[in-house]
């Protein structure tokens, strides 16, 4: 049995979105996902607040009926594969459905209150970032907004959009929102962040979250199947995962791996992430274990687990 194929050329791609587009399936899920805003379940939280106009109501991630945009700009410092040489057209959604004592981003993921945008001032800025030459669109933190840029969606796409999607996670989705997207995300790029439910209640403020993400995986890596490149080294289709290493091992690094390895595929293509620090909340009164960088012992260690669990598609 020969190598596996991991590539696709340019010319035989085309982003998974426009078939649905053409068939009016699009429409109908975004009607789906719109309607679900009035009892929200778009995450695990399953909150059921009434996000549409009418109610005003805001769900657990703060966001009512129109999604707050951070910023959205070429993204250089990105996995080489998405980045590319123009830069990957990130989409930085404000709030998020997880509350991260640690998290790097906290500024825009639990403090930002930007001012909200429409469906077209959305889909604005995504022709703004494919005509900068961005290699791809990649929404980050959507999994609380899924309605609202699935409705920019087809106007981008009237107007010329033609960039793979790229789905930038946590891994902190529901089943139903990820079957919606089903032929509409080309790269899941999917965190995987913490193996341990007790660690993730103290560390997440969500003690679901292990099952939740591996079920999330599982339903990504269907869809998707593992990571494909074109021949300049740009990910086109697949399921690319981040772990962060924590210190003292709180990650959960070697079952992480081994559940990519097995359950996913040992082609599984993962970033092991060494750039962890105290951020959010994280102080040396508040969570001192984790309050210091992760040495370079602990992240070769990390590397070792994936290695040892037979992954070799390192980012």
């Amino acid at each position: 049995m020969g190598a596996p194929d991991f590539f696709l050329a340019s010319h035989d791609f085309e982003p998974a979105y426009l078939r649905l587009y053409r068939t009016g399936e699009l429409e109908r899920r975004i009607r789906e996902a719109v309607e679900g805003l009035a009892r929200c379940q778009a995450c695990p939280r399953h909150c059921q607040a009434n996000r549409l106009a009418s109610a005003g109501e805001l769900g657990t991630c703060r966001v009512g009926r129109y999604a707050r945009v951070s910023s959205a700009f070429a993204h250089h410092g990105e996995e080489d594969c998405l980045r590319g040489w123009d830069g990957s057209g990130t989409v930085f959604f404000a709030q998020c459905n997880l509350r991260c004592v640690f998290c790097q981003n906290y500024d825009i993921s639990q403090d930002g209150f930007p001012s909200e945008v429409s469906p077209a001032q959305l889909a604005e800025r995504l022709l703004r970032l494919q005509k900068q030459g961005c290699h791809n669109i990649n929404f980050v933190t959507p999994t609380h907004v899924v309605a609202q840029w699935l409705e920019a969606l087809p106007l981008a796409v009237e107007a010329g959009l033609r960039l793979p999607i790229v789905y930038n996670t946590s891994s902190y989705d529901s089943a139903a929102t990820l079957h919606l997207l089903d032929g509409i995300v080309d790269i899941y790029l999917p965190d995987f962040k913490i193996w341990d439910p007790d660690l993730a209640e103290k560390y997440l403020h969500a003690r679901d979250y292990p099952e939740v993400a591996r079920a999330a995986l599982r339903e990504m890596h269907r869809q998707v199947g593992d990571l494909v490149l074109d021949e300049d080294g740009l990910a086109k289709r697949g399921v690319l995962v981040r772990h962060l290493v924590m210190p003292g091992g709180a990650a959960g690094t070697a079952e992480v791996m081994g559940f990519l390895s097995e359950e996913l595929s040992p082609h599984t293509a993962v970033n092991v992430m060494a750039q962890y620090h105290p951020a959010g909340r994280v102080t040396a009164e508040a969570y001192a274990e984790i309050n210091r960088p992760v040495s370079r012992a602990e992240v070769w260690q990390a590397l070792d687990a994936a290695r040892d669990a037979g992954l070799y598609r390192f980012q």
